[in-house]
């Protein structure tokens, strides 16, 4: 794979990132969901991954492909980012002997920044939105000559987020369904891809007010959105990668759109029932599946195998006591 490319993701793509990647990240955890209306039912258990997301798989596979092709720089690697991606890339850059300088709006949550610092992060604080951190994040890079990273638009980074889909198929072979939740479309364009070799539909589910990837299949091209939920600081992507609109074409993916309040229905639901506390972008997927926008979610058919994915848990879990 090139290493900038965009074209489409594919299969080769995901078993190399598999091949590169193991050994390093925690195989997924697959457990009964019992979701009314499906036959058989799961949650992939993806909040338990390093870092407490998918993400520790893309970006390590990012960050070994770099190591393999001697293009990982002396100074390291920089991302901007203030959340779930600065956390992965840090970690994973600790795992490789490398310097990780993640950029972040001078209003990051404190305990975000403290935990970039665990991992040996050089954490620079920018501005106050994150396209300030952004623009000082390319200007460091040029600066520097640090490896800049991306938070999902990168092949490299989606193959790593498909090679989930690869141990789902693994655990359940006769799955049928996988529904996962989408912000900029990195997870989504690896599973999706992964998931149609197996023969497995894929469900995308955003928030109504975040739905970039929906946007661009109704434009037919990546487009800007307003963004505007409760799980924007995970879903909060602007436009969808055009690795993500690519995939949900050639698949023929289903686009769900749920409100804010399933969403925390959901989450609610899942701590209630489950005592499993996740953030309000993996009680996303959920939703899409219990609830959806004027009762347009994801119904299964009768006998259906489903499977959603539970993806990140860097949540903060006082508003879910009693």
């Amino acid at each position: 794979m090139e290493l900038t490319s965009h074209a489409a993701l594919t299969s080769d793509d995901i078993d190399a990132a598999a091949a590169r990647i193991a050994g390093g990240v925690r195989p997924v955890v697959v457990a009964p969901a019992d979701l009314p209306g499906a036959g058989e039912s799961w949650f992939a258990l993806e909040f338990m991954q390093h870092t407490g997301t998918f993400k520790a798989r893309g970006a390590l596979n990012f960050l070994r492909a770099h190591r393999d092709l001697a293009t990982l720089p002396e100074a390291g690697v920089t991302i901007a980012s203030g959340g779930n991606a600065g956390l992965a890339c840090a970690w994973a850059a600790r795992a490789q002997g490398v310097t990780a300088t993640v950029f972040l709006p001078a209003t990051a949550p404190a305990v975000k920044v403290a935990r970039l610092r665990d991992y040996g992060a050089r954490v620079r604080l920018v501005g106050d939105q994150y396209a300030d951190a952004l623009a000082a994040c390319h200007e460091f890079a040029a600066r520097s000559g640090a490896l800049m990273s991306h938070a999902y638009d990168n092949p490299l980074i989606a193959a790593g987020a498909g090679t989930l889909m690869t141990e789902i198929h693994r655990r359940l072979p006769d799955l049928d369904t996988v529904v996962v939740a989408v912000g900029g479309g990195g997870l989504f364009a690896g599973i999706a891809t992964a998931a149609h070799r197996y023969g497995v539909r894929t469900v995308a589910v955003e928030p109504r007010h975040c739905r970039a990837l929906d946007a661009a299949l109704a434009a037919g091209h990546p487009v800007d959105v307003p963004v505007d939920s409760v799980a924007a600081d995970s879903l909060g992507a602007r436009r969808a990668t055009g690795l993500a609109v690519a995939a949900a074409l050639r698949t023929g993916a289903r686009s769900v759109l749920v409100s804010d309040d399933e969403i925390v229905a959901a989450r609610r639901m899942l701590w209630a029932e489950r005592r499993l506390a996740v953030e309000h972008g993996a009680a996303t997927a959920l939703a899409g599946v219990i609830g959806g926008v004027s009762g347009h979610g994801y119904r299964p058919t009768t006998g259906e195998r489903v499977c959603v994915v539970l993806c990140g848990a860097n949540t903060d879990p006082s508003d879910l006591a009693g």
